[in-house]
């Protein structure tokens, strides 16, 4: 995700809106600091993803237990 500061958003906002709608995102900045997220709208619908994430056997595999002693 790319950083704008909320001033440069406000001044830029139609051609910002124009790329979060090409599939771009934003996090907007105050001082430097988070305050918000521009996503695209289908980012954020359930089953957006499907067909574009995996997810392989090995995950439900048993974890060693040198894994395992990082969660305790």
């Amino acid at each position: 995700m790319r950083y704008v500061d909320v001033e440069k958003a406000e001044a830029t906002w139609l051609d910002l809106v124009a790329r979060v709608e090409a599939g771009e995102a934003f996090v907007l900045t105050r001082k430097g600091a988070p305050v918000a997220c521009l996503t695209p709208a289908n980012a954020r619908i359930p089953g957006a993803m499907m067909g574009q994430i995996s997810i392989g056997p090995e995950f439900f595999e048993p974890l060693l237990d040198s894994e395992l002693d990082g969660w305790e």
